[in-house]
């Protein structure tokens, strides 16, 4: 039986050039993200209630989150990291410059490039899985049964890569045409699928680590399949085709190489907390684990959110020559990443462990084990501000197709994080591994916004000053109201499940509303917060 060929794209047809997303619909599209988002994120918090009941932060959640980690950061890396930021600012230049035919050629070139080294990289990673093991977690060595768990683990999650990979480059597609909605909330279906296998796979299989590596993989295809679809709907479903010379599949590797190190060295940096924390004593993964997922909320929702719906409106702006827009909409980024994350530490830091024991501190979880990872979160948190900001100002280099300066920042930045991290993990052991994370990204931020300014790219609009007395008395009337209506850290502990969610649920929203009250009285308005 012959194999059915693709459809040859018609030379002669002209491009669906991506909708221009108007400046003040950025603010709208941002909204659809961060909602897309906040549901993925509330639905990884059940997920992560009901693993920390069946795991807690024993030798099998160690495993189970190494295993995981190690196909999750590389998807971090690659797919949403040094190749969505090299991918999507091609993409965007041919929907505005090309013909339709000649998209389509490039995303079957890239669709069939991506394609084959995945499937070489996860042929070689299933084979050297001891290896691989060893060097993101060498201190499991010292535990051969919990070495040999990760092994088998890992062997079941890893083909995930593969999966996650083509599946973000279908929304980096959706998204450069607009459709920010189908990506953002394509992670749901992670979430379902692990609380899905938590439950109802763990009594099959017999353990609840080995359950939720299945979870992983399930996951992965579902989420590829999800999208499919809306690919089809703009006409451009990929064929895959590899291409290596492909004009645009060269440039795009050659943006890749740099950019490896450019918006992913805050993930190089949390799994060099893992690798240094498999030394530490039993559990040190797990606490480090929980406090992360719990800084990845406000950062999805909102700081991964505004760099979503930026970087393919930066790319067309750079495209078509608008350097006035381009550095008008890094500023307003940059504004809105200081109005959500600073509140959003300020409450991670004063409500970590009440938040920790709320939403963790059952079955498997242990009292101890909530108070050390909350000493983690605290220390992440001081770093979300920074995580926000290199998620922001990172697509001002991307979108220019200038991946050089971020490779330098972002090894000058790992080189700070490695040295931070030596002299803070012997006196403050797993917290210290965070507070080096945190201190590290902040030197990364600056560095990125000190080039930017340099190049003439970011400038500082009229109002600053002003911007940042509300900010600081805004987030002065929150610290207070965190401060008089939180209970001691006792009371949480002898309340119930629905005691502790109930205080939550009108504990968070009166900080917010706090926050924002004293916004409008101090004369900020909605239509402040639209892009220029």
């Amino acid at each position: 039986m012959s194999t059915p060929t693709p459809p040859e794209p018609d030379s002669t047809s002209s491009s669906p050039a991506a909708p221009a997303i108007k400046q003040r619909s950025l603010l709208g599209s941002g909204l659809i993200v961060s909602a897309m988002t906040m549901i993925s994120r509330v639905l990884g918090l059940i997920r992560d209630v009901v693993m920390a009941t069946l795991l807690g932060a024993g030798g099998a959640a160690d495993a189970f989150f190494v295993a995981f980690k190690i196909p999750n950061f590389l998807r971090r890396l690659f797919a949403e990291g040094a190749f969505n930021q090299a991918f999507i600012p091609v993409l965007a230049e041919y929907a505005q410059q090309k013909t339709k035919a000649e998209i389509q050629r490039l995303i079957n070139a890239v669709a069939g490039c991506l394609g084959l080294a995945l499937v070489g990289i996860t042929s070689l990673a299933l084979l050297a899985a001891p290896l691989l093991v060893w060097l993101f977690a060498p201190g499991f060595a010292q535990d051969p049964i919990k070495q040999a768990l990760t092994v088998d683990l890992l062997r079941i999650t890893f083909p995930y890569l593969l999966l996650i990979s083509l599946t973000a480059f279908a929304g980096s597609i959706l998204n450069t045409w607009g459709r920010f909605a189908i990506p953002a909330i394509t992670p749901v279906l992670l979430n379902l699928s692990l609380i899905g296998s938590a439950l109802f796979l763990t009594p099959l299989v017999g353990e609840a680590a080995e359950a939720l590596a299945w979870g992983v993989l399930i996951a992965g295809m579902i989420q590829l399949a999800f999208q499919l679809p809306f690919l089809a709907q703009l006409g451009l479903l990929p064929w895959p085709r590899p291409q290596w010379r492909h004009e645009g599949v060269q440039r795009i590797l050659r943006l890749m190489a740099p950019a490896l190190f450019g918006v992913s060295v805050s993930q190089i940096n949390l799994l060099l907390d893992t690798l240094l924390a498999s030394f530490l004593t039993d559990g040190s993964v797990g606490w480090l684990y929980y406090a992360d997922r719990l800084v990845e909320l406000p950062l999805g929702v909102f700081g991964i959110a505004i760099a979503t719906v930026i970087l393919p409106s930066l790319s067309r702006q750079h495209a078509s020559a608008d350097r006035e827009q381009f550095s008008r909409l890094l500023d307003w980024a940059v504004r809105m990443v200081l109005l959500i994350g600073l509140p959003a530490a300020l409450a991670l830091v004063y409500l970590a462990e009440p938040l920790l024991i709320s939403l963790f501190q059952y079955g498997a979880m242990t009292a101890e084990d909530t108070a050390q990872s909350a000493r983690a979160l605290q220390a992440y948190a001081l770093g979300l501000l920074a995580f926000m900001l290199i998620k922001v100002l990172a697509p001002g280099y991307f979108a220019r197709q200038n991946t050089r300066t971020p490779v330098r920042i972002g090894i000058k930045a790992m080189i700070a994080n490695m040295l931070f991290n030596l002299i803070l993990i012997y006196p403050l052991a797993h917290v210290g591994l965070a507070l080096a994370t945190a201190a590290s990204a902040f030197l990364n931020a600056g560095w990125l916004a000190a080039g930017l300014r340099k190049e003439g790219v970011l400038r500082w609009s009229r109002g600053w000053g002003r911007y940042a007395l509300q900010l600081g008395a805004a987030l002065g009337v929150l610290a207070l109201v965190l401060y008089f209506a939180t209970p001691a850290t006792s009371v949480w502990l002898e309340w119930s499940l629905w005691e502790r969610l109930g205080r939550l649920a009108w504990l968070i929203p009166l900080g917010g509303l706090s926050y924002a009250i004293t916004l409008l009285l101090l004369g900020i308005r909605p239509r402040h917060l639209r892009p220029a």
